[in-house]
This record gives structure tokens, sequence and C-alpha cells, in this order.
């Protein structure tokens, strides 16, 4: 929903309301669920450009919601809540070759549940704040520290988003520079 549409919630949607969603099927059961007369179109991906010339609200997944509220969007509602479950019948997980590739898809899988809420943090120090870096930097496992052609050091680490907005300023009054927070898709060790 747009967010300075009035509705705060699905029951102030009125009836017609265009709705673009890529699960037409489970967008309809939702709404006939609550009396709402909706006319529900198939999106193709990029649900939230298509407010508000092709719809009124879509129907997304999200994990944060912070992809829609940077698309000047706020969620009304949650249709459900899902989970991601690995399931073999035991003739497939028998077979090596099917199971080598249920490892493979369990590696990826993991390693984008150990990304959430993380962050990589790149910076460069002079040699003479390395260690005052390094003491203020948490860090997974070790940094990764290289030596810059010009001298000092460039270091970078993972470390928990949550902490970033407190651990930026104090990397920076430590000598750090040239500071980089870069999102994290997977982290497979």
């Amino acid at each position: 929903m747009a967010q300075d549409s009035a509705a705060q919630s699905v029951a102030d949607l009125p009836h017609g309301v265009r709705v673009s969603s890529e699960y037409p099927s489970l967008t309809e059961r939702y709404f006939a669920k609550r009396g709402i007369q909706a006319d529900i179109r198939l999106s193709y991906g990029a649900s939230e450009a298509k407010i508000p010339d092709i719809a009124d609200c879509i129907v997304d997944i999200t994990e944060t919601g912070r992809a829609l509220r940077a698309a000047g969007l706020r969620v009304i509602d949650t249709m459900l809540v899902s989970y991601t479950e690995m399931i073999a019948n035991q003739q497939a997980f028998a077979d090596p070759e099917k199971r080598h590739a249920m490892n493979q898809l369990m590696t990826l899988l993991l390693g984008t549940l150990d990304a959430r809420g993380k962050v990589l943090v790149k910076l460069n120090v002079g040699t003479d704040d390395l260690q005052r870096v390094l003491n203020v930097l948490p860090s997974a496992k070790s940094p990764t520290i290289s030596e810059l052609a010009s001298g000092g050091f460039a270091v970078e680490s993972v470390v928990e988003k949550r902490t970033i907005n407190t651990l930026i300023p104090a990397l920076k009054d430590a000598g750090a520079s040239d500071l980089l927070e870069m999102p994290i898709s997977k982290i497979v060790a």
C-alpha cells in the first residue's frame, strides 16, 4: 500500500480494489475470506513499481519490508508466514548423485540463513592505527587484512548489522577511513 494511503488495514480497502500479485490464487482466497471484492492481476515481478498506475496495492514476498518502504510503500497485513524446509524421499536420498545435489542446495540455503542480519565492513587504515581498529572491530572469525600498495592496510570483516550504526563511528574514531558497509546474501563456511 502506498505510504500516503488512508487505508490502515485490509478492511479499509474498497470493493474493486486493484491488486497486483505473483500469487493470484492465494491472493484471491485471502480477499474472498475477508469479503472484499478485488480485481487481482498477475504480476511478473517488480510489483512495487505498479502502484499507483496499474494497482492500488500489491501482494508480495518480503522478509523485512525494507525494499517496499524504499519504494514508498508500507505493509498493512501479513497474509502468511512461511519457512524453508527440505524434504526428500528415501529413494532419492539413497541415490549418491541426487544426495550430492541436495547437499549443494542445503549449502546455499544455510549460507543464506547465516547471512541474515549481517553485513560486510571494509575499511582502510594506516599502519599506526591498525591494532586500535582491530580492537574495535568484532569479527565472525578473523578479519581479512591486506597490505595497500600506498602503505597501510585494507581490512574487511563480517559483522552484525544491528551494531553498524555505532561501529562505523567507533572505527572512524580509531583511525579507519574509506569505510564501506555492504550487504551479504550468503555466508558459506
